[in-house]
């Protein structure tokens, strides 16, 4: 990035950076990616605030990109993926800098996935979902995308990372999820996976599944405040997915201080005790549910549901799942 500023103010203001004396942490957002520092320049009082420059994206630099991190350690694998942390500092007394995510080998739906594109807002009616996106949801289940959840639940990966559990036909288990670092409480980020195979997605809750829900919204928030005693359970939020990235039914626990990015967005995010007052102001019997009512979510050009279901459904074309 190029100065504007004159030669001479430009060497005056940077050389006061190295003369920063530190007297106490402010704030710490944007994930842990931004810094708020109070401290002084000369006995006089000064704030500095430090963010993470955007990576450089030129191809020399992503060439050795993979090459040049050091200090790399596992935080964690399952099936084809896995997470480390890393640092690019020359110092590997350093703490790392970087949360990495691998997925290997990966599919055309994960590159779609992590792709730059457009978004789309569509409206999904209960037709819309009993006729086209359920086939396709089972489609998805069927192909085998789930076995790392299921490497879960049956124990045989992760176990280590359960903070609680409860076994049988509404069982679930709480552990962190793979995005998070394991230590920056302001991003903090669990997840909350049921035992039982037949919720895929919001769509299935129905009244009866109410006092259920409930249970398990008041066991995730009791466990995570009791494992990480400075939280409150009013610092934390939690909401599911629709559409949800697999179709195994899961509740996302995330410190409410987070920054919402897409994931959190509305058209993407829907919050547990929304879902709850929902059903309980459903009409009719305790078979009411999700699967009764209309969505509106946002979708990205490139993702399966928006190319083979809703672009057919708007140019009147004919849908293939």
């Amino acid at each position: 990035m190029t100065s504007t500023t004159p030669p001479d103010v430009a060497a005056r203001v940077e050389a006061l950076i190295p003369r920063f004396r530190l007297t106490r942490l402010l704030n710490q957002d944007q994930a842990g990616r931004r810094i708020s520092l109070l401290g002084t320049i000369d006995s006089q009082p000064g704030v500095l605030v430090a963010e993470r420059a955007a990576f450089a994206t030129d191809d020399d630099h992503l060439s050795s990109f993979s090459t040049s991190l050091i200090g790399i350690k596992n935080l964690g694998a399952n099936d084809i993926y896995a997470w480390f942390l890393a640092s690019t500092a020359l110092d590997e007394d350093q703490p790392p800098d970087l949360k990495l995510n691998l997925i290997y080998p990966c599919t055309d739906k994960h590159v779609k996935k992590y792709s730059a594109q457009g978004l789309r807002v569509v409206t999904e009616t209960p037709e819309i979902y009993a006729k086209y996106i359920r086939p396709y949801m089972q489609q998805q289940r069927v192909q085998g995308r789930l076995n790392w959840v299921f490497n879960i639940i049956e124990g045989r990966t992760e176990q280590e990372d359960v903070i609680y559990r409860e076994h049988g036909e509404e069982g679930f288990l709480l552990l962190p999820d793979l995005n998070w670092d394991r230590k920056t409480i302001p991003s903090l980020h669990l997840l909350g996976l049921v035992e039982r195979r037949d919720i895929w997605s919001v769509r299935d809750l129905k009244r009866s599944h109410i006092t259920w829900i409930k249970h398990m919204r008041d066991k995730l928030l009791d466990s995570t405040v009791k494992i990480y005693p400075n939280l409150d359970k009013d610092q934390l939020k939690l909401y599911v997915h629709y559409q949800p990235t697999y179709y195994h039914f899961h509740i996302h626990i995330v410190h409410v201080a987070l920054e919402a990015g897409n994931t959190q967005a509305t058209g993407k995010a829907l919050g547990l005790d929304n879902i709850i007052s929902q059903l309980e102001n459903l009409q009719g019997d305790d078979n009411a549910g999700m699967d009764d009512v209309s969505l509106t979510y946002h979708l990205g050009e490139a993702s399966d549901i928006w190319e083979k279901i809703y672009l057919p459904l708007k140019e009147g074309g004919k849908v293939e799942i």
